[in-house]
């Protein structure tokens, strides 16, 4: 398929709530990459002039979030279908002349001026889109997951690399990270107070979703602009759901092991009778350094029972983790105790006042940037295991770097 223009952009979910809540519930230095009116200005609590690239469900309450903050002015918005970007151009009172849709609505965007941009578009676009922000010298602010690819995991790594060259922020959008009592027990494990790593779990287990994208999908199925609005069940868009879900509790696998699987055996099929191709449950074996393994199942479908749950398994004793509910670690010597409610909205909140802090104060690290590729190439092996039903290694992953492509030939400019 022909990806010459592989840069639109898309509504998020539509089940958006029931994602919210699967649970329960140096200054100057600073502004060399800010407009010229911010220069200057970090006594007096700078306004930062961001856009926003895809105006669906996510999207638009994403760009809330940046406006409640108080630092942000959203100045433009850009989506690939016109509907959107109307809606999120009233919504937040966007001029007209600052809302663009269309294929190459972001490139029309990032010509804009503006500091930074929020890419909240389907993931398979992420790359392009912030390899041209990157380009054009704007922070980045940008969705889980990175790239739908090892191709475009790459090129994620290589624009985060560039922003730090560049003095400018990049940020990768993971509730979990973002929050304190994930931070305390990941500190723990990696100051060796577990012990060892022996193994582990990793779940992440929710009901069916997105039956409205597939209802609106089965009027157009295959068409182009139906596939792109119904972007979460589309495997080439999406990632499938283990990249673009699941991807979750991998983070927090990744994260506590802080290493690369080595090799990972797979399986998975389709339950659910939807018209994309998107499976909705995987199981994968993943092998780590040191004899260390991860036992991973995901499912979106049923009823009954949700959770994304990482546990791990030392010598000494055990973390156990779960996504806006307990957090928890035991050993031989210490306990700890903590708790993620409303972990999605906070996380995201944490990350748009770290995003904000960074820029102006002139932090441009980006230590977001290595863990999200680490992790979404780990969703990706788990994936390429599962759909051969076989052993795969990393590295066999890493050489093949095969491409997904979307046709947007018949889309409009």
């Amino acid at each position: 398929m022909n990806t010459s223009h592989p840069s639109a952009l898309f509504p998020g979910s539509q089940d958006l709530t029931r994602r919210l809540f699967i649970t329960r519930a140096g200054a100057a230095t600073a502004f060399t990459m800010l407009a010229p009116h911010l220069a200057g200005a970090a006594e007096t609590q700078p306004k930062i002039n961001i856009g926003l690239i895809g105006c669906g469900g996510r999207g638009t309450w994403i760009a809330d979030l940046f406006q409640k903050h108080g630092g942000y002015n959203l100045v433009a918005v850009a989506d690939y279908f016109e509907d959107r970007t109307s809606n999120a151009g009233a919504k937040f009172k966007v001029p007209e002349a600052s809302r663009f849709s269309g294929l190459s609505s972001y490139k029309k965007l990032l010509e804009q001026k503006l500091d930074a941009v929020m890419i909240i578009s389907p993931p398979y676009f992420h790359p392009e889109q912030a390899a041209t922000a990157v380009a054009a010298g704007k922070h980045v602010y940008l969705a889980k997951p990175i790239a739908v690819d090892v191709p475009g995991c790459q090129s994620v790594s290589d624009s985060g690399r560039k922003a730090t060259e560049k003095k400018q922020c990049f940020l990768v959008d993971f509730q979990t990270r973002a929050h304190p009592a994930y931070q305390e027990v990941v500190k723990r494990v990696h100051n060796g107070e577990l012990g060892p790593i022996v193994n582990g779990e990793a779940t992440y287990q929710c009901s069916l979703m997105f039956e409205g994208m597939d209802a609106a999908y089965r009027k157009n199925a295959g068409q182009p602009e139906a596939r792109l609005r119904a972007w979460a069940i589309d495997r080439v868009l999406s990632g499938d759901v283990i990249t673009e879900q699941n991807i979750h509790a991998l983070d927090v696998a990744t994260w506590f092991l802080n290493a690369n699987p080595i090799q990972a055996y797979g399986t998975g099929s389709r339950a659910r009778p939807f018209a994309g191709d998107c499976w909705d449950n995987f199981a994968a074996i993943f092998f780590f350094p040191n004899n260390a393994t991860i036992s991973f199942c995901s499912k979106q479908v049923g009823f009954g029972y949700d959770d994304i749950m990482c546990r791990i398994y030392g010598t000494k004793g055990t973390v156990d983790t779960h996504y806006s509910a307990k957090i928890s670690f035991r050993s031989q010597d210490d306990a700890f105790e903590g708790n993620s409610p409303n972990l999605y909205a906070d996380g995201a909140i944490r990350n748009i006042a770290t995003f904000y802090d960074s820029i102006v104060k002139g932090d441009f690290s980006n230590p977001t940037v290595a863990p999200s590729v680490r992790s979404n190439l780990t969703s990706i092996l788990g994936r390429t295991a599962a759909y051969k039903h076989s052993l795969v290694t990393w590295n066999e992953m890493i050489k093949a770097n095969e491409k997904w492509e979307f046709n947007t030939k018949s889309l409009k400019a």
